[in-house]
């Protein structure tokens, strides 16, 4: 991980994408995004924010 990498609330993961707070939540639990602890403060780097959007969008189809 990069030294001065951004560090995301789980509120602005949650603006960022549009989603609840529980739905990050669920995703940290469930370990699809990655945290970094800070005593009981829970942080989401913001580059994997931007790997979690590029593995999860999909081309659009074209149309003949």
């Amino acid at each position: 991980m990069e030294r001065n990498q951004r560090l995301l609330s789980i509120r602005e993961v949650s603006e960022h994408l549009g989603m609840r707070e529980s739905t990050i939540r669920l995703w940290l639990a469930q370990r699809k995004l990655p945290r970094v602890k800070c005593g009981r403060a829970v942080r989401i780097p913001a580059e994997a924010v931007s790997e979690f959007i590029r593995r999860n969008t999909t081309s659009a189809r074209e149309t003949p």
